[in-house]
């Protein structure tokens, strides 16, 4: 959103009109209802797994990233031989492993100030130190074979004609959008007048996709950016792209709980964000001009 763009506020209209908005209220307290009781049962089980899996690729040093990068530009998830073995999965034959340099770390043991004074306490502590590197070779996740790794919670469902339309919106309010195949492990980016997604996504992940990122252009982008954090905003996005999936019949619950505690989010931090969430997620389905009549949903 640029900086003129405003979320507009709501005008009383016909009796037809008014009685659509009504329904469109309560859609969307309905849905904030079911979210927040998706957050209050913590973590599902499939995210588990998948932090659980994720925790054993290790982040990488800015160098290494750069090797990785060289030697092999599409590397997605990137481990040891042992670590894949644990994963369940075996690497393949005669695939040539990813340099970097790993660290060589030396351990010991020595007593904290109080066991000096007290030798009657055992407060001895172990103490990791850095001693310099060594050359190594990790895999990519293409070069094994084996059991597949826990995926995070997706979008399911089929969107429909929804997708122009959320696109043809998007144009409208003069947001740029664009298609990458470069996300550097994103989906989707949002940066104050323009819209990134990657390429290729199946329509009901691009449509929740979507949906985030112009939550983003129309809440996180103007003065009051500075007063919100990266968790509240997330919250939001996420928030706002649950209530606009539900209006249409995506099954996105699972998925969207999960993205919002991934970012450290939980019902609280959707409480303080509601009125904000009501306002985006309304403009949105206005604009689509998306209404739930007798259980069923309208365009």
């Amino acid at each position: 959103m640029t900086q003129n763009q405003t979320l507009q506020p709501a005008q009383r209209g016909p009796p037809q009109e008014e009685d659509n908005k009504t329904k469109a209220r309560s859609l969307i307290e309905t849905a904030i209802d079911q979210l927040a009781t998706a957050l209050e049962n913590g973590h599902s089980q499939i995210l588990k797994e998948y932090l659980a899996t994720m925790a054993r690729f290790h982040p990488y040093s800015a160098g290494n990233q750069l090797l990785i990068h060289l030697q092999r530009p599409t590397a997605t998830h990137i481990a040891g031989y042992q670590t894949w073995k644990k994963l369940g999965r075996q690497v393949k034959k005669g695939e040539k492993g990813i340099l970097i340099q790993a660290p060589i770390q030396y351990r010991y043991t020595t007593t904290t100030e109080t066991t000096r004074n007290n030798r009657e306490e055992d407060n001895t502590v172990t103490v990791t130190r850095l001693s310099g590197f060594k050359p190594a070779h990790v895999f990519d996740i293409t070069q094994t074979d084996g059991d597949n790794l826990p995926e995070f919670p997706t979008v399911q469902g089929n969107p429909g004609e929804h997708l122009e339309q959320l696109k043809t919106t998007i144009h409208q309010r003069g947001i740029t959008l664009k298609y990458s195949d470069d996300m550097e492990g994103a989906i989707g980016r949002s940066n104050g007048g323009t819209i990134t997604i990657q390429t290729n996504l199946p329509p009901a992940k691009e449509f929740s996709t979507l949906v985030h990122e112009l939550a983003h252009e129309l809440l996180h982008h103007g003065p009051n950016r500075q007063k919100t954090t990266k968790t509240m905003r997330e919250t939001q996005a996420e928030a706002v792209a649950y209530i606009v999936n539900t209006a249409i019949g995506l099954d996105t619950t699972t998925a969207s709980s999960d993205y919002i505690q991934l970012y450290h989010g939980d019902k609280k931090v959707l409480a303080e964000s509601l009125h904000d969430i009501r306002q985006a997620a309304n403009t949105i389905l206005a604009e689509l001009n998306i209404k739930k009549t007798n259980g069923r949903e309208e365009a």
